[in-house]
C-alpha cells in the first residue's frame, strides 16, 4: 500500500490555469484538442519534451492518425510549436513548447478584461443620463445629451464624478448644466478625480460660506438648512 502511494506521488501534478477550462470553446478549441494539450503538458512536466503520436493516443480514446491530425491542427492554430534544441554534446533534437497556449490564453483574458470595462463603462454612462432626467424632472433636451457626452469623452470626466457635480448642483439649488459645467471645471483644475475628494471640496467650500455669512438674530429662523455656495463666482 504505502509503495503504491509513493508511486502516485511521484507521478507528478501539473498547474492548470482555471481561464483555460472557461475559454477554451472561446479560443476555438474543442475537447479534444484540449485534452491533447494537457497530455502533451504532463509528458514535458516529466521530461518527455516530444511525445510521439502514439504515446500521446495511448492515453486518450482516439487513433494515433487522428492523434496526428490533431497535433498538425494545434500546430496550425498557432497553441503549440515545435522547437529545435541542441544537447550539450551538440546533438539536435526537436520538443514541444505550449508558450503559443499561454500567449493565446493572456490574450484571451485580456479580451474579456477590455469587453467587461466597456459593458461597464456603458453601464455607468447610461446611469448618469438616468440620474439627470430624474433630477431634472424630464427627458433630456439634445443640447443637454450632448454636453454630458462631451464630458465623458472630451474632457474625460468620470460619470462618478459627474454624479458629484449633480449632487452639488441639487444641494445649491443651481439644477442647471451652466452651473453643472462650472463645478466640473473647478474641480478639473484642482486635481478632483474621486468620490471622496469631491464630496470633501464641496464640505469644505459650504463649511466656508457658512462662516463668511452674517450671524442672523435668534427669532429670525434660517432660511436654507444647506449653506449655499455660487460655483459661477469662482
Amino acid at each position: 500500500m504505502k509503495t503504491n502511494l509513493i508511486s502516485w506521488i511521484q507521478e507528478g501534478n501539473i498547474t492548470i490555469p482555471a481561464i483555460l477550462f472557461s475559454e477554451y470553446r472561446n479560443m476555438n478549441l474543442n475537447e479534444y484538442e484540449l485534452v491533447l494539450l494537457l497530455n502533451i503538458m504532463t509528458f514535458i512536466e516529466k521530461g518527455n519534451d516530444f511525445p510521439t503520436p502514439e504515446e500521446l493516443s495511448l492515453r486518450m480514446t482516439i487513433s494515433t492518425s487522428e492523434c496526428n491530425e490533431l497535433l498538425r491542427r494545434l500546430i496550425q492554430k498557432g497553441f503549440i510549436e515545435i522547437m529545435d534544441e541542441y544537447s550539450s554534446e551538440g546533438i539536435r533534437f526537436e520538443k514541444y513548447s505550449v508558450k503559443p497556449l499561454w500567449e493565446r490564453l493572456v490574450d484571451q483574458f485580456l479580451i474579456n478584461h477590455k469587453n467587461k470595462e466597456t459593458v461597464n463603462k456603458q453601464s455607468e454612462e447610461t446611469d448618469v443620463y438616468t440620474c439627470f432626467e430624474k433630477e431634472f424632472g424630464r427627458p433630456l433636451s439634445p443640447f443637454e445629451c450632448e454636453s454630458l457626452a462631451m464630458w465623458m469623452d472630451d474632457d474625460h470626466h468620470d460619470p462618478v464624478i459627474i454624479k458629484a457635480a449633480l449632487r452639488e448642483a441639487v444641494m445649491s439649488g443651481k439644477l442647471n448644466f451652466r452651473y453643472i459645467d462650472r463645478i466640473l471645471f473647478e474641480w478639473k483644475k484642482n486635481g478632483i478625480k474621486t468620490i471622496e475628494q469631491a464630496k470633501n471640496q464641496g464640505r469644505k467650500f459650504r463649511q466656508k460660506q457658512t462662516q463668511n455669512r452674517p450671524v442672523q438674530e435668534s427669532s429670525q429662523p434660517s432660511s436654507s438648512s444647506v449653506p449655499f455656495y455660487n460655483w459661477l463666482d469662482q
